[in-house]
C-alpha cells in the first residue's frame, strides 16, 4: 500500500502519504508532540549542512474542542514544530521550500485554532488590547516593540503561516492525489488513488487522553510553606511534565500554571482537584497553560491568580479554542488580580508578579511568607530570555522595534532578586532562559527547569541543579495536623449549622492512607466504617459504576449503603495515594439520629444514589454538593410524544426512567437514556428553541434549576461538552 496509518495513542494518528510527501498528524490532544517523538515519527535529519527534526507537514483537527473532559485541539506546538523545529518558515532553511503546513477540519474548528494559534504566538496585539488591561500607553507601545522583534518585524496572522484547508461533507483535495472526506462526527476518510483509511478521532467510553511519560506515585506532604515540584520539562520532551510548581502553604496546595497532563502530576502525588486551592498562572503558552480544563473539573471555583495582563491574554487563547464568549471564564474560576510589581497578600502569603519580556504576556513569580521576623522566599522564573539575546535587541531608537537599553538592565535585575529558593528557566533559544546568566546569583539553591533534557550540562551544573518529580523542598515546616484539619472542615460543608463539638468528635477518628490499587471498601459486605475521603482520589467500580466514577476529597464512602441498611455494592479502589477519616458505622448513625438528620436524609438516598450513577454528577462532584442537588430535584412524568416543557431555559432535565429523543428540525440527533440530561442549550448559548425532545415511552425526569448549577465548574464544563457535540451533530450532519 502507498497509504501508511498508525495508531500513536488514544485519539491520536499518524497517516502519510509518501508519494505525495504529505504526513498528516491526525487528533492534537495535549503532548501530541512529545507522543510522536516518542514513537519515533518525529526524528533528527542533516540536510544542506543544518540539523532539524523530521514530522508531519499538515495536522487533522478534531470535529470537537472537548472529549471526556479535555481539549481535542492544540494545534500550538504541532504548528510549532513545523515552522520552526522543521525549519519550514525560517529563511533559507533547506525544508522552507516556500510550502506552508496544512491545518485541516470543519470550518468552525479551522477558524477557532487560527484565532487560538495567533494568540498562541502573539498574545495581546493591539494598543487597544494592552491598554485595556490598565498598562499605561507608553507602556503598552514598549511591549509591542518587543513583540514585533520576537516575531522578526511582524505580526502576522495564522492564514499567512499556514495553509487552511475546510472540510465539510464533499470531498476535498489535500495535495497531488490525495483527498479527505468527512463521513460522520470525528469520522474521516483519506484516500490516494484507489486506496482508503479511515480514521476515528472520537474516544470510546471511560477512554482518555494518556500523557507520553509514566510517572511514580508518592504522596505529597504539607507543610507551612514549601515548594513541590512537579515539572522541569519543556514542551518537547516526552519524559518528563512540563515545568510547573506546587506551593504549600499553610497545607493549602496553589498550582503556578498548569501544563498538559497536569491531572497525570495531581494523581501521582495523591492529589485530587478538589484539594487545589489557587493556581497562579505566569502565560498563556500551552506548556504552562493546557491544563487549565483539569481545573474546571472541580466541585467549586478554584481562585485564579494572575495579573490583568496576563488573564486577558489567558482568557482570549481560551476563549478561541472553545468558540466562547470571554466573560464565561468567570464562570470556572474565582478571579483575583494581583498587583504588577507589588506583593500580594494572599491569606498570609504574598506574592508580587514581575514582568518578563516574552512573545506573550509573562509575569515571574516572587512568594514570601514571615517566619519569626524573617521571610523565607521563593522564585519562579517560567519562559524568561538570556541575557544575550535581550541585549541583542536593545534599540534606542523608539522609531525601531526592539527594548531600551535601561529595560534591559532593569529586566537583568529583577531575574537575579535573591531567593531562599528560586526555579530558572534554562531553555535557550530565542524565548527562553540560560542558566550561565544566573552564576553570580545570591539565592540560597537555584533549580535548573524548562530543559528539553534531564541530563544538565556542566555549565548549568555549576549554577543549579535538577529537580526529581515530587521532590519537597521545605521553607518553613508545619506544626498543625492540616489532614485533620481538612476533615473537620469538610464535616462543617456536609452538616452546616452543626455544634463544633460534634463535628469535633466525629474528626477525632483515625485517619488512614491507603496506597494507589489499594480496596478502601469492598462489595457485597456490610461496612463497619464510614470513610470521608480527605485527600486523593478513590474509584467506584460494580454496579451502579458510571462512565467515569472517581470520587473527590470532601466525599463519603459507604454512606449510602448504610443509611439504606443494605450491603456496599461497589468495589472502591484508591486511584492515587489517598487518606480517609474513618468513622465507626454505629457513631455516624447516632449522631445524625441524635441531631434530626436521619429522617430527611433517608429521604434523599435513591436521589443521590440516582445522581452517583450519572456521568454527570458521578464524577468529582463531593457528597455535600450531591446532597445540596438532590434535596431540590424534583420529579416529572410526561407520556410518549413531544415533550411540552414549561420554563424551558432556567432548568435542566435529568432522565430517570424511559427513553427520549432530541430533534433539530426533523433530524433525530440522539435518543437519551436513564442518566442523561437535556435543556443545557439555555444555559450555555442564551436560545431556548434550538432542540425538541419526544419521549418514545412513558418517561420520568428529575429537574434542577440552572441557579444550583452555575457555581459548580465540573457541572458546567460537562454540559458546554455534551452542548458543543450536539451542536456539531446538528450543523454538521454526516456526509
Amino acid at each position: 500500500m502507498s497509504i501508511k496509518k498508525v495508531k500513536i495513542t488514544n485519539g491520536l494518528y499518524w497517516v502519510e502519504f509518501p508519494d505525495d510527501g504529505l504526513y498528516i498528524q491526525c487528533g492534537t490532544p495535549a503532548d501530541s508532540v512529545k507522543h510522536l517523538a516518542k514513537s519515533g515519527f518525529i526524528t533528527l535529519k542533516t540536510e544542506g549542512g543544518k540539523t532539524f527534526e523530521t514530522g508531519p507537514n499538515a495536522v487533522l483537527l478534531s470535529d470537537v474542542p472537548v472529549q471526556n473532559g479535555s481539549f481535542c485541539n492544540l494545534a500550538e506546538f504541532p504548528v510549532l514544530q513545523m515552522l520552526y523545529k522543521q525549519g519550514m518558515i525560517i529563511p533559507g532553511h533547506p525544508n522552507n521550500t516556500g510550502e506552508k503546513p496544512l491545518l485541516i477540519g470543519t470550518e468552525e474548528q479551522v477558524k477557532a485554532q487560527s484565532k487560538y494559534i495567533y494568540y498562541g504566538n502573539y498574545g495581546l496585539s493591539t494598543l487597544e488590547q494592552l491598554t485595556g488591561t490598565g498598562i499605561y500607553e507608553r507602556n503598552a507601545k514598549g511591549i509591542l516593540r518587543l513583540k514585533r522583534r520576537f516575531a522578526y518585524g511582524r505580526i502576522r496572522n495564522t492564514e499567512e503561516l499556514l495553509e487552511l484547508r475546510i472540510v465539510d461533507n464533499e470531498k476535498i483535495l489535500l495535495k497531488k492525489d490525495v483527498y479527505i472526506k468527512r463521513k460522520a462526527l470525528n469520522v474521516y476518510e483519506l484516500s490516494f488513488k484507489e486506496e482508503k483509511v479511515s480514521v476515528d478521532l472520537n474516544l470510546r467510553k471511560n477512554e482518555t487522553y494518556t500523557p507520553p511519560y509514566k510517572l511514580r506515585h508518592r504522596a505529597a506532604s504539607r507543610d507551612y510553606f514549601s515548594v513541590i515540584h512537579i515539572g522541569e520539562g519543556d514542551g518537547w520532551d516526552w519524559m518528563r511534565p512540563c515545568m510547573s510548581s506546587i506551593i504549600s502553604f499553610k497545607g493549602r496546595f496553589y498550582l503556578i500554571d498548569a501544563g498538559p497532563n497536569i491531572m497525570a502530576s495531581l494523581t501521582a502525588l495523591g492529589i485530587n482537584i478538589n484539594q487545589i486551592s489557587g493556581i497562579f498562572h505566569t502565560h498563556a503558552h500551552d506548556d504552562h497553560f493546557a491544563g487549565l480544563t483539569t481545573l474546571m473539573h472541580s466541585d467549586h471555583k478554584i481562585r485564579y491568580y494572575a495579573t490583568s495582563f496576563v488573564r486577558a491574554s489567558v482568557v482570549k487563547k481560551l476563549s478561541a479554542l472553545m468558540d466562547m464568549e470571554e466573560d464565561r471564564f468567570e464562570r470556572y474560576f474565582d478571579i483575583h488580580e494581583l498587583e504588577l510589581d507589588r506583593w500580594n497578600n494572599i491569606h498570609g502569603m504574598e506574592v508580587k508578579p514581575v514582568f518578563s519580556p516574552h512573545p506573550v504576556e509573562t509575569t515571574i513569580l516572587f512568594f514570601r511568607v514571615s517566619d519569626n521576623d524573617v521571610y523565607r522566599s521563593y522564585g519562579h522564573l517560567a519562559d524568561i530570555t538570556s541575557f544575550h539575546v535581550l541585549e541583542g535587541m536593545v534599540e534606542n531608537d523608539s522609531s525601531k522595534d526592539g527594548i531600551s537599553r535601561e529595560f534591559f538592565e532593569k529586566v537583568k535585575n529583577n531575574y537575579l532578586i535573591p531567593a531562599d529558593i528560586k526555579k530558572i528557566d534554562a531553555g535557550g533559544g530565542l524565548i527562553h532562559g540560560d542558566a550561565v546568566d544566573f552564576s553570580k546569583d545570591s539565592s540560597r539553591e537555584i533549580f535548573i527547569s524548562h530543559t528539553s533534557s534531564p541530563e544538565l550540562t556542566e555549565a548549568q551544573k555549576k549554577v543549579g541543579k535538577m529537580a526529581s518529580f515530587g521532590m519537597i523542598t521545605s521553607l518553613i515546616k508545619g506544626k498543625v495536623d492540616y489532614w485533620r484539619e481538612d476533615a473537620l472542615n469538610y464535616l462543617r460543608m456536609h452538616f452546616p449549622g452543626m455544634e463544633e463539638k460534634e463535628l469535633q468528635a466525629l474528626s477525632n477518628c483515625a485517619i488512614v492512607s491507603y496506597d494507589s490499587g489499594s480496596v478502601v471498601m469492598k462489595k457485597s459486605s456490610r461496612n463497619s466504617v464510614i470513610s470521608l475521603i480527605i485527600g486523593g482520589t478513590v474509584e467506584r467500580i460494580g454496579e451502579e459504576s458510571a462512565s467515569c466514577d472517581l470520587l473527590a476529597a470532601g466525599s463519603f464512602v459507604g454512606e449510602l449503603p448504610a443509611m439504606m441498611e443494605e450491603e456496599v455494592r461497589n468495589n472502591y479502589i484508591a486511584a492515587s495515594h489517598v487518606k480517609v477519616l474513618e468513622i465507626p458505622y454505629d457513631m455516624y448513625i447516632d449522631f445524625i439520629r441524635r441531631n434530626g438528620l436521619y429522617q430527611e436524609m433517608r429521604r434523599n438516598c435513591e436521589k443521590r444514589r440516582f445522581l452517583q450513577r450519572t456521568w454527570l454528577f458521578g464524577e468529582m462532584v463531593s457528597t455535600q454538593v450531591q446532597y445540596r442537588i438532590a434535596k431540590m430535584m424534583k420529579v416529572k412524568s410526561f407520556n410518549s410524544g413531544y415533550l411540552q416543557l414549561e420554563n424551558r431555559g432556567e432548568k435542566l432535565y435529568m432522565l430517570s426512567n424511559g427513553e427520549i429523543d432530541i430533534y433539530f428540525g426533523n433530524r433525530k440527533l440522539e435518543t437519551l437514556r436513564p442518566g442523561d440530561f437535556f435543556g443545557e442549550e439555555r444555559n450555555l448559548s442564551g436560545t431556548e428553541k434550538m432542540f425538541t425532545y419526544s419521549a418514545v415511552a412513558d418517561s420520568d425526569v428529575f429537574i434542577l434549576d440552572n441557579y444550583l448549577l452555575q457555581e459548580i465548574p465540573a457541572i458546567q464544563w460537562k454540559l458546554l461538552e455534551v452542548f458543543e457535540k450536539r451542536m456539531r451533530m446538528a450543523l454538521f450532519p454526516p456526509g
